[in-house]
């Protein structure tokens, strides 16, 4: 593995031209990351969406939420998705990013303008919608990548487009695998 040292803000803004490259509206699952309990990270080559687990063998379910009265998961925080390229350019190393905690990582523009929430996506027999919650990064996003990278992707440019990813539930269950097309249907 190589030696991993954190971007500074001025080598990350540099990467924002490849970024703004994301294909609109089709592109690549590139990674699917389960997360059976806290901070451990499985990667997967096949998995199942599921309308009431989200993905299945993820804890989403058992861990709650902030955003709820009553604690239990938020239903439109099933997923959480980033940016394939945004996660290349942050970790270095493609070993790195499950670190950041998403559980989809497509090679598709996720900014608010080209998938604003309602968006439904198709990949591989299941389809999921892009949701209004926001997914912004935390103190354990920055000790992984760096403090500049959380500036980053919580800049005004950053969250237009949605640098940190985008929240997503699964509205038809189904099969995926790393590799599928991820297409647009509506939105």
């Amino acid at each position: 593995m190589i030696e991993i040292k954190h971007l500074t803000l001025d080598e990350l803004e540099a990467g924002l031209e490849v970024i703004r490259q994301a294909p609109r509206d089709q592109g690549v699952l590139e990674m699917i990351v389960r997360r059976p309990e806290i901070d451990v990270r499985e990667v997967l080559e096949e998995g199942r969406l599921d309308r009431s687990a989200g993905l299945s063998g993820d804890s989403w379910k058992s861990r709650g939420s902030t955003r709820t009265a009553d604690g239990s998961a938020h239903p439109d925080m099933q997923l959480n998705v980033m940016n394939a390229r945004v996660i290349a350019l942050l970790a270095q190393d493609r070993e790195r990013w499950q670190l950041a905690g998403d559980q989809l990582f497509f090679d598709l523009d996720l900014s608010a303008e080209n998938l604003p929430p309602g968006t439904r996506l198709a990949l591989g027999s299941a389809v999921i919608e892009v949701t209004d919650q926001p997914h912004t990064g935390c103190a354990k996003f920055m000790s992984r990548y760096g403090k500049d990278a959380l500036k980053f992707v919580n800049s005004v440019e950053g969250k237009a487009l949605r640098l940190r990813g985008m929240n997503a539930r699964v509205v038809q269950s189904g099969v995926i695998r790393a590799g599928d097309t991820v297409r647009k249907l509506s939105g």
